[in-house]
């Protein structure tokens, strides 16, 4: 099944996740990451909407990125390792990067995830900008 994919970019305009699929429907939420044996650095998979995930049947670890209705993040439950459960009250959606990705990218409770570009399901961009924007001042 192919997904469409996004490129989300933090408050300063710096892109956090440059392959992101996003899984908007009831079988593509179940079927999340499983089959995969790892996320590369820089590619995650954003659900919508849920505010629990689980990571039966998987084969890695991973860090779950809670987002709230304005995708600002709300928590993150580092390293969740396969047969665990997460959940947050009150959020919207869920980015799940690999185990590690959401410190080293700066994703912490109060920052603010924009999309940059979205796909078509099953298309894949060339290649995301590096920068959303340019901050002047």
């Amino acid at each position: 099944m192919a997904l469409p994919q996004v490129a989300l970019a933090n408050d300063f305009g710096d892109v956090v996740v440059e392959h992101c699929h996003v899984a908007e429907t009831a079988l593509a939420r179940l079927r999340g990451l499983l089959g995969r044996s790892g996320l590369s650095s820089g590619e995650g998979m954003l659900l919508r909407p849920t505010s629990s995930i689980h990571t039966a049947f998987m084969r890695f670890a991973i860090d779950v990125v809670f987002l709230d209705r304005s995708d600002r993040v709300v928590k993150v439950a580092s390293e969740l390792r396969p047969w665990r459960v997460a959940a947050c009250p009150g959020a919207r959606a869920v980015l799940e990067v690999g185990a590690g990705e959401a410190a080293r990218r700066g994703l912490r409770p109060g920052v603010s995830l924009t999309q940059v570009w979205r796909s078509a399901s099953g298309t894949t961009p060339a290649r995301p900008p590096a920068r959303a924007s340019v901050r002047h001042g």
